[in-house]
């Protein structure tokens, strides 16, 4: 506020006023006030006024997608649990995969005094943030890495873990593997994609475009996105999806036109093993990812000094048996009978 007061030419009560939408301010110097406050960037620290009131609220804030997501909601009772430990609260917001609403969001709760920010980014530009962070506002990004800005960031290993169930399908004889995903811009999708492809090149398999289907960020897109997929004169053998909303969506979709397609989901889900023929998953824990993040936060707010840290969440493959199902042969020949004979004749 002080440096308002001094890029204005007015007196730190005259700030005041205008910043509280208080009478005894002329029009004109409230604008030269206002003029002021965009250009510096500030913002009201309501947290800070209530401790002027003897209100102390320990508060840690955190952006989400979609609380409904059972994905979002683990990481946000991990968080939670973190932040009893040291003694804080955590106020949530969904940002629905929207940048403007997560910024919005985000804004909002740095103005209402939060000790530090959690952020599962939308967005792609967290430019918005210099100005808090310079103030000292710790800001630690999970899941997703920031976009135009070093951060502190916990995010999964998405290339590696995508390539591995990709690699699984092709193990067991599939050389058309279809991925079905989120929209372009979110990096995980991203990251996800490049180890499908990574798979396929290693293997020497062609990329077909027309298996990659991007921008089924819902269940109903992904089911609508594999029957299209499934549709086609030379359908997909396997399908690559990647999330638990793109996991289920595809599998209803191959049980509504009865097919026979392997599947390998990244994501572990809700009765996964419970299927009448259980999901094959790329599996991690999204609470040790949340619980990283909250921790370097606290430890940020504790005074860590270190330069900005990325913490890398390994996955692992759960065999279960969707993603063991072999695709037939051009002949017709069941492809693990092929390879059962095959070596049944090099033992002997």
């Amino acid at each position: 506020m002080r440096d308002v007061a001094e890029v204005a030419g007015v007196s730190l009560k005259t700030v005041s006023r205008v910043v509280n939408m208080e009478p005894g301010v002329d029009d004109r110097t409230a604008a030269r006030v206002e003029g002021a406050i965009a250009r510096l960037a500030y913002r009201r620290n309501d947290g800070a006024r209530n401790l002027r009131k003897g209100i102390s609220l320990a508060m840690i804030g955190l952006v989400i997608e979609d609380l409904r997501n059972p994905f979002y909601a683990t990481v946000a009772r991990a968080v939670e649990e973190v932040a009893r430990r040291h003694g804080h609260a955590v106020v949530m917001a969904s940002s629905g995969e929207d940048p403007d609403r997560e910024r919005e969001l985000a804004t909002d709760l740095l103005k209402r005094g939060v000790q530090g920010l959690l952020i599962v980014p939308a967005g792609s530009d967290h430019r918005y943030l210099y100005a808090d962070r310079a103030m000292r506002t710790k800001v630690v990004f999970l899941d997703r890495p920031p976009g135009l800005i070093e951060a502190d960031a916990v995010v999964l290993d998405n290339v590696e873990g995508a390539r591995r169930g990709v690699e699984h399908l092709i193990a067991h004889g599939h050389r058309r593997i279809a991925f079905v995903g989120d929209p372009p811009t979110v990096q995980t999708s991203v990251e996800r994609a490049r180890g499908y492809r990574q798979a396929l090149e290693a293997a020497g398999l062609p990329i077909d475009e027309a298996l990659v289907r991007l921008g089924t960020p819902r269940v109903d897109l992904a089911e609508a996105s594999t029957r299209l997929l499934l549709a086609l004169q030379d359908p997909p053998t396997a399908i690559f999806a990647q999330n638990n909303r793109n996991s289920i969506g595809a599998l209803r979709a191959i049980r509504a036109v009865d097919a026979r397609v392997a599947f390998v989901g990244f994501d572990d889900f809700e009765l996964a093993d419970m299927l009448p023929v259980p999901a094959t998953v790329v599996a991690h824990d999204p609470a040790e990812m949340a619980r990283a993040a909250a921790e370097l936060l606290f430890a940020r707010l504790a005074g860590d000094q270190r330069p900005p840290q990325r913490i890398v969440i390994p996955t692992k493959l759960i065999a279960r048996g969707s993603g063991e199902i072999v695709p037939p042969s051009p002949q017709g020949v069941d492809f693990a009978t092929r390879e059962a004979g095959a070596s049944s004749r090099a033992a002997s």
